[in-house]
């Protein structure tokens, strides 16, 4: 099982992302709600991959990887959020010494199912996205919002 991280102050989006990720079958799921909780919970889960939001409360989850590196440099990460423009210098820095990924929020679930495989380093069989409309770039997909809860 790949033990994946997930941070944000967002219950309703973490708890939707962690649904979908935990009904692959093959990742161990664990959650915290900010920067501090999110590397408590690091210390004791040792997670292979954390997806944290970047602006939270306490620490943001640019401190907590920082703070996370000092016990693990290799620790791969996706960064989330609405606007990552924001922190280009820094994400910048975080990918280019890091291979750190990054995911724009709101975004669909093959969306980030793709980038988990790819930053883990395989391929899900079988995990096609469904066909793209021809007047949407984004296709027919429904992206994930933190509050929606459908069946993706």
């Amino acid at each position: 099982m790949i033990k994946v991280l997930i941070v944000d102050d967002n219950e309703d989006l973490t708890g939707l992302i962690k649904e979908m990720i935990e009904r692959e079958g093959i990742y161990r799921v664990k959650t915290a709600a900010n920067g501090e909780e999110g590397y408590e919970v690091f210390l004791h889960f040792k997670p292979d991959i954390i997806l944290t939001d970047i602006q939270m409360p306490m620490k943001n989850g640019l401190e907590m990887v920082r703070d996370i590196r000092t016990h693990n440099p290799s620790i791969r990460v996706i960064y989330m959020s609405c606007d990552l423009s924001r922190f280009r210098s820094l994400l910048e820095d975080e990918k280019k010494k890091y291979q750190a990924s990054f995911l724009t929020k709101p975004f669909y679930r093959f969306e980030l199912l793709g980038l988990l495989s790819e930053t883990m380093g395989y391929d899900p069989p079988g995990k096609l996205p469904p066909p793209r409309r021809k007047d949407s770039p984004r296709g027919n997909r429904k992206e994930v919002a933190p509050s929606q809860n459908d069946n993706r």
